[in-house]
């Protein structure tokens, strides 16, 4: 079944595919929304929140944007609503550990060292740059799906990542 298919049922009150739903993209929503506020309680409390309101809305689902983009957009609002009854409007971007499984000692600490070079160099992007790598290159989404999430037009999108790009080049070639 399609995603489509599967946010009608959850319209229709089907639990098993909300828990389908949930276990196929509340990870990715997690690292995104954690990706945003650095704060993992926060983070839990928004993808939760974000699937009650997938639960609730579901059967008004419109099939105009894709259902990963859907889910992010709604991910994206409830944190800023969250942020906004904080205080906290300012978002703190980190990329998570990833976890290493290289075959040898040598090759596992080459791969350590490219991989903390890597973040240290995402870590030198802008918030809104470094939020677009990861939409782009870890969720595989489209500048047009990613301008929908973050409310921009499409071609924001692609400056940011075409900058982030000759920014990491630069980082990364230092070497």
């Amino acid at each position: 079944m399609d995603e489509t298919g599967r946010i009608r049922q959850i319209g229709s009150g089907d639990k098993h595919a909300m828990r389908d739903l949930y276990v196929e993209h509340g990870d990715a929503i997690y690292a995104f929304v954690l990706g945003r506020c650095g704060d993992p309680a926060l983070a839990r409390d928004t993808v939760q929140d974000t699937m009650l309101d997938v639960w609730r809305t579901a059967s008004r689902f419109s099939g105009n944007s894709s259902v990963k983009t859907w889910l992010f957009a709604i991910a994206r609002n409830k944190l800023v609503d969250a942020l906004r009854k904080r205080g906290k409007l300012s978002f703190v971007e980190e990329v998570p550990d990833s976890v290493d499984q290289a075959p040898n000692p040598e090759a596992a600490a080459i791969a350590s060292a490219e991989s903390s070079r890597l973040r240290q160099c995402l870590d030198r992007l802008s918030n809104t740059q470094r939020t677009a790598v990861r939409l782009a290159f870890f969720e595989d989404l489209t500048y047009a799906e990613i301008g929908e999430i973050e409310s921009v037009p499409t071609g924001t999108i692609k400056t940011r990542i075409f900058h982030a790009k000759q920014a990491l080049m630069r980082c990364l070639s230092r070497g």
